[in-house]
């Protein structure tokens, strides 16, 4: 296709040329976001579309090209609240002054503030606002009141807003009373997945209990180690992860760790052939993440066909449905994990028909047809810019308790626009 008939043709059929902002970028190896962006920037390469991710600069050089998106990387402050900050703000100068774009999805409201200065350029831009980052405890005061006036921004000057779960959408709802797109993320179904890489662990299938997570306080890792020491457990857990500037709650899941031989701390794994074989030979996987919608490592162990015993929170049951099992204390976890060791045959079950659910409802294809199609929509002019003027009053917003406690029957939502 010509440049002249790409500039003239209906925006439904043309290329796009599309930027990928907020994020540490690929090579996917760090969380979430950065999945996202890998699994959704090579698919919309495949149907066509220009797609510049921006990554940061770590100690090896980043390639200019990944699976066919283009890479830009920029440097950053190593600092917990400036790196993300900085980042961005580079991204988008280069944005703004190094590439001709059609939209812009910038991911984590913490970086609309940034959404002005792509409209300056008339670059339309997308943000996905993530979970309730002002109601996670490793933000100070001055944290959290930036993240709510983040929020404010992003529904006053984003031309839209994509949330992953339904009680983000809720919530944009209340508070602003702004449309929020509900596109949620995609995962990997695994099937003959080989154990090798176990070994190196000194692990064997079916012989461990997995958390995977950031050692945040909303993450609840120590209550699941508090639960699983208190319980009768015979197979060991084993504790993915670690946190880059959280020493204090890193040091307190360690201490509760060290008095019990059973707990296996083995830090971040990188190698996610490895993390793989992990999530899909555990008995169950333990998941306390309360506040940041739907995630993906949840998705993951859900696609590995692993049972997920889960902080009991309303995003957490969007996703797993009647299949999930609850916890909301450390006392109500120990029995939930004997019960598994006790009934091997049903834990299988709950596996395997979690991995049903999570190939029907969390596909990679469909997410990216979700994003290119309001992609699409946003080039051609739509747009919430300005529908909404922030937040009328201070909230004490919360989830609602009802929700936090009713199973979800319905088909989920989080595939569609």
């Amino acid at each position: 296709m010509t440049v002249g008939t790409e500039l003239t043709a209906p925006t439904s059929q043309r290329r796009l040329h599309i930027a990928m902002i907020g994020t540490r970028g690929v090579p996917a190896t760090y969380g979430g976001f950065e999945t996202a962006v890998e699994e959704i920037g090579r698919r919309m390469v495949d149907r066509g579309h220009d797609v510049t991710v921006y990554c940061r600069h770590t100690v090896e050089p980043a390639p200019k090209e990944y699976l066919g998106m283009t890479l830009v990387e920029l440097p950053a402050l190593r600092h917990k609240i400036l790196e993300t900050l900085s980042h961005t703000g580079l991204s988008v100068l280069h944005a703004t002054t190094h590439r001709r774009l059609d939209v812009a999805f910038v991911f984590n409201a913490a970086n609309a503030p940034f959404v002005p200065l792509l409209r300056l350029r008339g670059i339309p831009s997308v943000v996905h606002v993530d979970g309730l980052e002002w109601k996670r405890d490793k933000w100070g005061p001055t944290g959290r009141r930036y993240y709510r006036w983040a929020e404010e921004v992003a529904v006053r000057e984003a031309d839209a807003l994509i949330a992953d779960a339904q009680g983000i959408v809720d919530y944009y709802q209340d508070e602003f009373e702004v449309p929020t797109e509900l596109i949620s993320y995609g995962t990997k179904i695994l099937t003959d997945t080989p154990c090798d890489r176990l070994a190196e662990l000194g692990l064997l299938p079916g012989g461990y209990h997995l958390v995977v997570a950031r050692f945040e306080p909303e993450n609840h890792v120590d209550v699941i180690v508090e639960g699983y020491r208190a319980s009768g457990a015979l197979l060991p857990l084993v504790v993915v992860g670690s946190a880059p500037y959280a020493v204090d709650h890193i040091n307190r899941i360690a201490d509760l760790a060290a008095s019990d031989s059973r707990i296996r701390m083995i830090g971040s794994v990188w190698d996610q052939g490895q993390l793989d074989q992990l999530y899909a030979h555990a008995g169950t996987y333990l998941h306390g993440h309360s506040v940041g919608g739907t995630n993906p490592s949840l998705l993951r162990a859900m696609g590995a066909g692993t049972k997920v015993i889960a902080w009991d929170v309303v995003f957490n049951r969007e996703v797993l449905g009647t299949h999930g099992a609850y916890f909301s204390h450390a006392d109500s976890l120990g029995a939930l994990i004997e019960d598994s060791e006790r009934s091997p045959d049903r834990t299988a079950e709950v596996g395997t028909a979690l991995q049903e659910r999570a190939a029907k409802l969390y596909n990679w294809d469909t997410v990216t047809a979700s994003y290119e199609g309001l992609a699409r929509r946003v080039a051609a002019g739509y747009s919430t810019h300005h529908q909404s003027s922030g937040r009328a009053e201070e909230s004490t917003w919360s989830l609602p308790e009802t929700m936090s406690r009713q199973p979800s029957t319905a088909p989920s939502r989080g595939i569609t626009l």
